[in-house]
């Protein structure tokens, strides 16, 4: 078994905890691990990607090869986009619906939800009004984890008590919250 995934998104969105969770929580269920990060202009609202490969056998690279990725996970519509090329035949787009506006000349955004509605195993979904429906705006990373959990090869138990791991010093009702928000990115 393997599962090559790509995270996409834009600095503060969470891509990389993202990528932390999913990461911690397949070691938990004895998976090997590699990760490969690019920050660029993170700090200025610049993209943020990070390669994520799991396997029940040995991993030899830390970068998923364009048309391989099993997976992409995307905070926002645009760089689902970005990455498309990266995406294979058979695999999954999960997206925020919600555009991260860092541009002024932002592409038609029904343009690109429609581009994203073709493909064969999409989840598009509102992160930002279920991770306030949770009760903390900032979840909506936690609410991708949940919206992803179905194409990863990591139970659900899992998954949860690595963010509660991950919230383990925060005050109980920030751990509830991202628990939560992970739910209704299952459901959502």
């Amino acid at each position: 078994m393997k599962k090559d995934i790509i995270l996409a998104g834009v600095g503060g969105q969470g891509v990389l905890s993202i990528a932390a969770i999913i990461a911690q929580a397949a070691v938990k269920e004895g998976l090997s691990v590699r990760q490969s990060e690019v920050h660029g202009m993170a700090q200025r609202g610049g993209a943020v990607s990070a390669h994520l490969r799991l396997a029940d056998t040995r991993i030899a690279s830390d970068l998923v090869p364009q048309g391989g990725a099993d997976l992409i996970i995307s905070m926002e519509p645009l760089e689902s986009l970005r990455y498309l090329a990266w995406l294979s035949p058979e695999g999954a787009l999960v997206t925020g619906a919600e555009p991260f506006l860092n541009i002024s000349n932002y592409p038609d955004l029904p343009l690109i939800i429609k581009i994203i509605a073709r493909l064969p195993v999409h989840r598009i979904l509102n992160s930002g009004a279920l991770a306030k429906e949770a009760g903390l705006a900032k979840a909506v990373n936690m609410v991708m984890v949940g919206a992803a959990s179905q194409f990863l090869p990591i139970s659900v138990e899992t998954l949860e008590q690595t963010i509660t791991g991950l919230f383990a010093s925060k005050e109980p009702s920030i751990i509830a919250a991202n628990q939560k928000a992970f739910a209704l990115g299952r459901t959502g």
